[in-house]
This record gives structure tokens, C-alpha cells and sequence, in this order.
């Protein structure tokens, strides 16, 4: 737990090791869309995009494994503006956990299926 004005210091002074958030999207190159659907009325990105950009930091995201309409959430490309581009190093969804490599040579390796899931399912 890290009050707001706290955390915006902390990413400036590289003190976050790891930073976990929700997404809305990713791609299997680590982008990350998690802060406007477009048409969706919106408060503001927060400091989402500041955070996944912090210096060593690592980054995990958590979200559903697919939309409400059943099409995936981890994409080869995001539709949705990106919070930060090539930045994620773990999806953690409902269905799965995964590593991505940002390098660019394996994409997404599959770390951990949840139990009743099968890898057909999580494709």
C-alpha cells in the first residue's frame, strides 16, 4: 500500500521493484492499454503510465483472460491506447499466468494454467 502522492516521488527516486495493475489489454511484446476505452467517459489515467515506466521496475499485470464478448485480452497488437509500449513482464489472468519477452525473441511462455483449464482453453 503507497499513498498517491508517495508513489509519484518513489518511480521518480526508482524505488519500485515491482508494480502490479490491471489491464484491459496486452500484446505478447509486453504493451500495456489499461487506462481508456474509447467512447467510455474517463476521470483520468492516474499514474498507470508513469509507474509501468519506472526505471527496473518489473511489471505484472492481472485481467480477465478474455472481454465480457469472449474475444482475447492478450492480443499479438493492442487496439486500445497503450499505458506504456513493451513494458509488461507478467500476465497473471483467470485462466493462466505468463511471461513475456520484452526482448522480442519468444513472445509469451506459458508459466501456469489454472486448475480445470486446459491449454486449448487458454488459446
Amino acid at each position: 500500500f503507497i499513498l498517491t502522492h508517495l508513489s509519484f516521488f518513489s518511480f521518480l527516486l526508482t524505488k519500485i521493484d515491482l508494480t502490479i495493475l490491471g489491464g484491459l489489454q496486452c500484446s505478447a511484446s509486453g504493451d500495456l492499454a489499461n487506462w481508456i476505452v474509447p467512447g467510455k467517459i474517463v476521470k483520468g489515467m492516474g499514474g498507470a503510465m508513469d509507474l509501468v515506466c519506472a526505471p527496473g521496475s518489473r511489471v505484472v499485470v492481472t485481467m480477465d483472460h478474455t472481454a465480457k464478448d469472449g474475444t482475447p485480452k492478450i492480443l499479438d497488437k493492442c487496439s486500445l491506447p497503450l499505458t506504456g509500449h513493451n513494458v509488461v513482464d507478467r500476465i497473471i489472468t483467470d485462466m493462466a499466468v505468463f511471461d513475456v519477452d520484452k526482448k522480442g525473441g519468444t513472445g509469451l511462455t506459458l508459466v501456469e494454467i489454472a486448475p480445470g483449464i486446459s491449454v486449448d482453453d487458454v488459446r
